[in-house]
């Protein structure tokens, strides 16, 4: 006998980064799905429209993200120094060290609103994991929200 649950699709990391919401890993954690409309980069919803899940769990909740953010971008300017060494090369005796220094600046600034919706979304999957039973089982309402708070970043 096949199990119902695992007909459906699986959590994995790139819904992670395709901000879904972390206990259905199918409702859309922002409203807007463009991450570079700047005036809407950050509006997310109050809660997921499929599984009811709340994005906003507690006041203050998504400081703790700018850690994951510091994180993904460390990573990136590891990754492309890499990347960076293998083709171009890197040298202290010419400037191609800081030619790195100022496109891998230019590289994280571009990539900031991105990066600052991924670091949400992972942070939120610290704290909220996936439910295969999403559906029979609802979600659990948040304790401490004051609406006055609420988008205060």
């Amino acid at each position: 006998m096949q199990d119902t649950i695992a007909a459906g699709p699986r959590p994995s990391i790139l819904n992670m980064f395709r901000c879904k919401c972390p206990r259905c890993r199918k409702g859309d954690m922002f409203i807007v799905k463009n991450p570079y409309r700047l005036k809407t980069t950050m509006k997310m919803r109050d809660e997921c429209a499929l599984c009811g899940q709340a994005f906003d769990i507690e006041p203050g909740f998504y400081y703790g993200s700018s850690y994951v953010s510091y994180g993904l971008g460390i990573a990136i300017s590891v990754a492309f120094l890499l990347v960076f060494a293998f083709t171009v090369g890197i040298s202290l005796n010419d400037n191609r060290f800081f030619y790195w220094m100022a496109a891998n600046a230019v590289l994280l600034i571009l990539l900031q609103p991105p990066m600052m919706r991924v670091a949400r979304s992972v942070w939120l999957a610290f704290f909220v994991r996936y439910n295969p039973r999403w559906r029979s089982e609802p979600a659990k309402k948040p304790e401490r929200v004051n609406e006055d708070q609420k988008n205060n970043w």
